[in-house]
């Protein structure tokens, strides 16, 4: 068998030359290697949380080209475990949720897919079969052996740091959340003292995150401070739920305004606020978390470009969201050419809806000409399949959707 020292020239330089095109993955084989780690119902707690889904693409892409880059630099030779700062900091989020070894086993998920693209860039730079022998060969070992070294060495960080993540008040407001969102019956005086937060009255949720490798947790707390008083409140319950971000509980039935929390997100243009609906009681309080954590991965979604929703902002596309033909069918039968349309006459036709048929409220609304609402309508019902005016719920429901999932 081949092995870094009896490795050819040849193939020192054919590897050396493949390492240097993983060095800047292409988005489409990138995404199927994220696909392929996120994939199965294990890992379903962690595609689920925006912030965490986020920080293993990231810790994955720094394990593609840490391998690659080594592998440039001495082809063939052991590839130093990658402790760098994604790989650690999302495995200290994975510590957090109690998710860790579920989590690492993300990374050996993504190995096939990186080896397949390995092997297209090898036998694209080369036909020869010798040559092709030795290059894999070498490679094969290189990988395992640095996938395994790598989950090796998080492993014994973690294990370090385990008693700080996973003891003390922070970690038991967790654990005890958890039992909650849960379900899970545990008294409500124990709950309560553990959160040092009352249960019986009303609740507002919210989670307040930052994805991105610049992203600071100084920033996730200073728009979590701006949510408790813009919902009038001085106190909170908040769950540190992952280094960039953070599960709130305020006291309050009042919804938070955009208009008083638009300073705050201005100055922290990468934090990200989902605002649940406001419930009372313990279910009050589970349910207004599991709203909050809906509209979080709708404010995740590609292309949406928001910074703050509520649950009533998406309750509806949140609900005809989901994979198959089924709402492709809908969208479909129910706008026809409309679905083409441009935005313009599609967000006349939505506001129009919401306003109640009201063209000159529209014309307001849009800042525009009533007689320009007046065309639009028009250009509108003839790409219908029926007239507005015949399912105009169905109609604006359908553009909610196409709004939410638009790239």
């Amino acid at each position: 068998m081949t092995t870094r020292e009896t490795l050819s020239g040849p193939a020192r330089e054919l590897m050396r030359r493949a390492a240097e095109q993983l060095l800047d993955p292409a988005a489409t084989w990138a995404e199927d290697l994220h696909a392929a780690a996120l994939s199965g119902e294990l890992m379903r707690p962690i595609t689920e949380d925006p912030v965490l889904a986020a920080g293993t693409r990231r810790a994955n892409l720094s394990n593609l080209r840490h391998w690659a880059a080594a592998t440039v630099a001495d082809p063939g030779g052991r590839v130093p475990p990658n402790t760098g700062a994604e790989m650690l900091e999302t495995s200290r989020d994975m510590v957090r949720r109690g998710l860790d070894a579920r989590g690492l086993d993300a990374f050996r998920r993504g190995q096939d897919v990186a080896w397949r693209r390995w092997m297209d860039v090898c036998f694209g730079l080369t036909d020869d079969p010798q040559l092709l022998r030795e290059v894999l060969e070498v490679s094969a070992v290189s990988v395992t052996a640095f996938v395994e070294d790598t989950l090796a060495a998080v492993m014994a960080q973690m294990a370090r740091e385990h008693v700080e993540l996973t003891h003390g008040a922070s970690a038991d407001r967790r654990a005890t959340v958890t039992l909650l969102l849960e379900g899970a019956p545990i008294p409500l005086a124990r709950a309560e003292a553990r959160l040092g937060y009352g249960l019986s009255g009303a609740h507002t949720a919210a989670v307040v995150w930052a994805v991105g490798a610049d992203a600071r947790p100084a920033q996730v707390e200073a728009v979590a401070e701006a949510v408790a008083r813009a919902a009038g409140v001085t106190r909170r319950l908040t769950v540190v739920a992952s280094a960039a971000s953070s599960w709130l509980w305020l006291p309050t039935d009042v919804l938070p305004r955009a208009t008083d929390l638009a300073p705050a997100l201005a100055a922290a243009p990468g934090v990200q606020v989902a605002l649940g609906r406001p419930g009372r009681g313990v279910e009050g309080f589970r349910r207004s978390h599991l709203d909050a954590a809906t509209t979080q991965r709708m404010l995740a979604r590609p292309g949406v470009g928001q910074q703050l929703a509520s649950y009533d902002d998406v309750q509806l596309a949140a609900l005809l969201t989901g994979e198959g033909a089924q709402v492709e069918e809908f969208l479909t039968d129910t706008l026809g050419g409309l679905l083409h349309a441009d935005e313009d006459t599609q967000a006349t036709v939505l506001t129009y809806v919401r306003s109640l048929g009201s063209t000159t409220a529209t014309a307001h609304a849009l800042f525009t000409h009533r007689n320009t609402v007046l065309r639009r309508l028009s250009r509108a019902d003839e790409l219908l399949p029926r007239p507005l005016a015949e399912h105009a719920v169905a109609v604006a429901a359908a553009l909610d959707l196409l709004r939410w999932r638009r790239p």
